[in-house]
């Protein structure tokens, strides 16, 4: 499948076939195409935690005001950033690098992230926000339907993975074999009504 035609089929499926298993290469094909979104700096401070469990997919399920997606679909994601990855060892990312380039990009990310904590969390759910789409596009290219999701308890579910006080979750993203069709498109607004030229006045 090509590229606009993934775009153009991918919709928000909420019902999946609960006894489709996606093999262990479906889902690192899907993640690591993922992986080749853009982040701001490289910091690549996404990280997607496949929840397998099933009791735990039933507490996320409950967390979710018993939304089906949660325990039936083959992959279920909750997509977080390490809002502090700016300072884990930041010349990992650019380690293929030349010398020069690491000696000038390295000092600015510190100089872009130190003590502002409104640009980490603006940049993490950029990217996430990105990672999420190649998620769900990958999966569509592979003939899996997608839903992201943010209708649940966020503290709840952070609660659930543990997730580390310097994370943030940005959203879960269901990946399976859709058991119903999707609705009609309820609306879309025609290209004149959000292509802004210039300026809006």
């Amino acid at each position: 499948m090509n590229t606009q035609d993934a775009i153009k089929n991918r919709r928000s499926i909420k019902h999946y076939d609960a006894t489709h298993k996606m093999t262990s290469e479906e889902v690192n094909d899907i993640i690591s195409l993922a992986m080749l979104s853009p982040t701001a700096f490289n910091l690549q401070h996404w990280r997607f935690v496949q929840i397998e469990d099933s009791q735990l997919r039933q507490q996320m399920r409950a967390a979710a005001g018993g939304q089906a997606q949660m325990t039936d679909a083959s992959l279920l994601i909750v997509l977080c950033a390490d809002l502090k990855a700016w300072q884990k060892s930041p010349e990992r990312y650019w380690h293929n690098s030349p010398q020069a380039v690491q000696d000038y990009l390295l000092p600015l990310i510190a100089t872009y992230y130190k003590d502002r904590q409104q640009v980490e969390r603006d940049e993490a759910m950029r990217s996430c926000g990105i990672a999420a789409q190649s998620l769900m596009l990958a999966a569509q290219s592979m003939g899996y339907e997608s839903c992201p999701m943010v209708g649940f308890d966020f503290d709840k579910v952070a609660e659930l993975i543990k997730l580390p006080e310097d994370h943030l979750i940005s959203m879960c993203v269901a990946i399976g074999k859709g058991s119903e069709e999707a609705w009609e498109r309820p609306g879309q607004l025609k290209l004149d009504q959000v292509l802004v030229k210039n300026t809006f006045s």
